[in-house]
């Protein structure tokens, strides 16, 4: 009755989703930035190691959805080699400077998809009318859209999010994502009806490294990320969200 998608951030997590029992999984790099395309080493080896769903999200770069020429043509690419690895489904949305589906641009980018599963990114959560932004990505055929309900969070959205489920009907699958947790996923199914959930389920691994210099980082000045701890998909934590869900909703 419910599906959950696990967004993993390297292929020991994409393992840790499967172990804890996850039905999908969307492959991203730099998550801290709001994930970018992982690379071609990264999609082949999860693909090989997974026998769930492998989904990869298709975002050249941090920032907006407004994307260039030269970088729409590498989304194209991107597809291109996701066929090839055998991936299951892309992830990926465009917008125009007003803040509107960029119809023409996901047209495109659909076309290139072709036979693979398709879900409209937190790009939704950036429109203006998400209403009318719904009807927009209905009609250019996604199978999905994720969203927080246009708040930083799918708890606080919880509002609009059960009202695009209401309207979207069997028409696209609502899959709230954002903050949602072991805690929350209840509420969040029992309020919203939504039937996917998208989630991380992380918690931080030290690094192994013995010696460390204190006056280097690589992230730069304005990046506060710690370079010796690495959030992983951890498989109990996946397993624990699961089961709140399910069994809560018997």
């Amino acid at each position: 009755m419910y599906k959950v998608e696990i967004c993993t951030n390297s292929v020991t997590s994409c393992v840790e989703a499967q172990r804890g029992g996850a039905y999908r999984v969307e492959l991203c790099a730099a998550i801290p930035e709001g994930g970018t395309t992982p690379s071609y080493g990264e999609i082949a080896l999860a693909r090989e190691l997974l026998s769930i769903k492998l989904n990869v999200i298709i975002r050249p770069r941090a920032g907006d959805f407004l994307y260039s020429d030269w970088e729409h043509k590498a989304m194209l690419k991107d597809i291109e080699m996701c066929r090839q690895l055998g991936v299951d489904g892309v992830v990926f949305g465009c917008l125009t400077a007003d803040g509107e589906v960029d119809m023409e641009r996901n047209r495109e980018l659909m076309e290139a998809a072709k036979g693979m599963s398709t879900t409209f990114h937190r790009a939704f959560d950036m429109c203006k009318d998400p209403l009318e932004s719904l009807e927009k990505i209905i009609s250019l055929g996604f199978d999905r859209i994720l969203t927080s309900g246009s708040m930083p969070k799918a708890e606080q959205g919880i509002d609009l999010l059960k009202k695009l489920v209401e309207k979207a009907g069997d028409r696209i699958i609502i899959m709230p994502g954002s903050g949602v947790t072991e805690d929350n996923i209840r509420k969040i199914a029992e309020e919203t009806e939504a039937k996917e959930f998208h989630f991380s389920a992380r918690l931080s691994v030290a690094s192994k490294m013995i010696y460390r210099n204190p006056k280097v980082s690589m992230g730069g000045k304005n990046i506060e990320i710690d370079e010796y701890v690495f959030p992983t998909t951890n498989a109990e934590r996946v397993r624990k969200t699961i089961e709140n869900l399910t069994k809560k909703l018997l």
